[in-house]
Parts: C-alpha cells; structure tokens; sequence
C-alpha cells in the first residue's frame, strides 16, 4: 500500500512540476494549451491534489504570453468571472484577433550589401540608412497596370 502512495506522491510532483512550467507556443495555439493545462489539474485532483477553477483561470492568464496584456486587463476590469470553457473561448477568440492583427503589419527589413550604396559616405558608421533612397521605386498604377503612376492619379481610374 505504501509503494502506491509513494507513487501519487512523485505523479503529483511531476504534474505539479509539468503545470507549473507549461507556457504557450504558437505552434500549437492557445486552446491545445488551456486543454492541456485543464488535463493536468483534473489529474491532479484525482491525486488529491486540488486546485479551484478560479485559480486555474488565473493562473493560465498570468502564463499568456505579453502580447495578450490587453486581454487580460480586459478579463481583470469585468466583474464577471470565467469558467474554463469561457476562457478557452475568449482566448481562441483573442488568439485570431492576434493573428489578424499580424497580418495586417508590414515588417521591413534593410539588406546589408559590400557595395558602397549612392549616398553613403566612408564618415558614417555601420548600419545606418542615408536619407537619400539607395532605391529607385518606379510607381505602378494598380488600375491600368501602367508605370509613372499611382492608382489614384490614373485617369481612367477617375473617368
């Protein structure tokens, strides 16, 4: 009988161990890990080791990585309280929101080159950017498919 409970004892300090280290990874998205963590806690209280809902909802907000801080201030000013199933649906929710979101920005990203760009000088230290552009954008109408405009300066646009 003791070999068992020795047993519960080192299972329950594995999940605890398992619980408390889990963090969020964009591969696998933030319902597979509230799911997760939602598994570990009912394993854990079939051990004897139990936490509130309150706690667990907690606890996985405070694990969300920063981007979600608008999230959880939202979550911490409602005077409602979330059950599991809540939470996973807000945050699935707020997860798309995200990533919507990323799509919509635009990163840019400056090439390092051996060549001495037009507007460079020896004086200028590594890294930095002239103000003169080192490229030369040929504007494209989006319209009319032709080149030397803009969408909104085209005139067959405007007709």
């Amino acid at each position: 009988m003791s070999e068992f409970c020795n047993f519960d004892k080192a299972l329950a300090s594995t999940l605890i161990m398992q619980f408390s280290s889990l963090r969020l990874t964009e591969t696998k998205g933030v319902r597979d890990y509230i799911m997760r963590m939602r598994d570990i806690a009912a394993q854990l209280k079939t051990l004897e080791v139990t936490m509130s809902d309150t706690f667990l909802v907690h606890f996985i907000l405070c694990t969300l990585p920063p981007k979600y801080a608008p999230f959880k201030i939202s979550y911490n000013t409602h005077k409602d309280k979330w059950s599991i199933n809540e939470l996973m649906a807000m945050c699935v929710q707020e997860e798309g929101r995200l990533l919507m979101e990323e799509g919509e920005n635009v990163n840019l990203t400056v090439a390092s080159s051996s060549k001495r760009q037009k507007g460079h000088t020896k004086d200028k230290g590594k890294g930095q950017i002239s103000a003169e552009p080192a490229i030369k954008k040929e504007s494209m109408c989006f319209f009319c498919k032709k080149k030397g405009h803009m969408k909104i300066d085209c005139i067959k646009f405007k007709a």
